[in-house]
């Protein structure tokens, strides 16, 4: 079963209690979105239709929503909706319960927004959902869908049988739930043809995440404790740990011949230094690196996600409308120059489009008592 995490703010009653002028930004994330390398901002413009100008602005303002998001959380207290950043306004939009609280969130810059249910309530409705039992294949996931106020279940087009009905009873009683069809059914991207990036047991491929303290995080259903890991031909190293289904992350222990670098490969552009992980919030744009269709962009949809994989359900996965194939797992997902996770899976491909999703890769630091290596 998935860990739940909450995160504790150090100096939360002086947070509580802070004054900030109306219309100002309580924290700004500074303009390092004018780092950006023409590699990064040419593949904006190709998969968001962005400038280079354009680019630079918004990556500036998704950092100033990242850093506002933990302040609003704490701020509105138990009234929290959930929040997301809003490309057309450049603002984050957080839901509150309590009208009172419209003002302490407009304080900070950002738009409110009434809902009638609270983040907390909704994540208790998806966890309930994670706890009912294994559900049936055409169920192919649930989420909290922030915007929405609610809990979202996406089911395979057409399909309705009593199994199905069954566990969408289930689902409605445990709180908030809307149904959504799909006609894309998830998988994880492993794909057993070696070669490119790293090996496993000389058998499957898989990509590179981030180089950590010791070696490399990637995903969990690439490989398990114990197997060797190869590149190039060369001895690389074991993963020392892994967990999938249920999570999907994995830690790579690499010999002392690897030197681990805090850069991204962004196949056929300079390499993306990262700078940190701070965790972007739903709607900022967000880019993968993955050995076998390289580098694309798309957004953040959803957060917490549980998808229904044929090997078991994984919960805590973030949802993007980025494409990926096999081969792509484990691979880098980055927003600007901040580290945010490993690809998991997704439904579609490169050519007709998809979603993906990524295991956040904070937890996978955290678990594994690693650390990012920046630039």
């Amino acid at each position: 079963m998935k860990c739940t995490r909450v995160a504790r703010v150090a100096g939360a009653v002086v947070l509580a209690t802070l004054t900030v002028a109306p219309g100002t930004a309580l924290a700004s994330a500074g303009d390092r979105g004018s780092e950006l390398s023409g590699e990064v901002v040419a593949a904006y413009q190709r998969d968001l239709g962005l400038n280079a100008d354009q680019a630079v602005e918004r990556v500036g303002l998704e950092r100033t929503a990242a850093a506002n998001q933990k302040a609003a959380r704490e701020l509105t207290g138990a009234a929290y909706g959930g929040a997301w950043f809003d490309a057309a306004s450049g603002k984050l939009v957080v839901g509150v319960t309590d009208e009172g609280k419209t003002r302490v969130v407009q304080a900070l810059g950002a738009e409110a927004k009434v809902v009638p249910h609270t983040a907390a309530s909704l994540t208790d409705t998806k966890n309930k959902i994670d706890q009912a039992g294994k559900a049936p294949s055409a169920v192919t996931g649930w989420y909290v869908d922030e915007r929405a106020n609610s809990v979202v279940v996406t089911v395979r087009r057409g399909v309705v049988d009593d199994e199905v009905a069954k566990f969408l009873d289930v689902a409605k009683a445990a709180g908030p739930v809307s149904v959504v069809e799909t006609d894309r059914a998830p998988r994880v991207y492993a794909d057993i043809r070696g070669g490119d990036a790293y090996n496993i047991n000389n058998a499957s491929r898989c990509s590179i995440g981030f180089a950590v303290s010791g070696g490399f995080v990637s995903a969990g259903h690439c490989g398990s404790a114990g197997d060797s890991v190869t590149s190039g031909g060369q001895s690389m190293g074991t993963f020392e740990g892994s967990s999938f289904p249920g999570n999907d992350y994995s830690y790579v222990k690499t010999g002392s011949g690897w030197t681990p670098s805090p850069t991204v490969n962004h196949y056929g552009g300079a390499d993306v230094v990262v700078s940190g992980s701070t965790e972007s919030a739903v709607g900022a744009s967000v880019c993968r690196s993955g050995s076998t269709t390289g580098w694309h962009c798309g957004t953040v949809q959803a957060k917490d996600q549980t998808v229904n994989y044929q090997e078991g359900s994984v919960s805590g996965l973030t949802r993007t409308n980025a494409c990926a194939e096999p081969g792509d797992s484990g691979g880098s997902w980055v927003s600007g120059t901040e580290a945010q996770g490993v690809t998991s899976g997704g439904s579609g491909d490169c050519t007709s489009g998809g979603e993906t999703y990524f295991q956040p890769v904070n937890e996978i630091l955290s678990v594994y008592g690693v650390s990012l290596i920046t630039g």
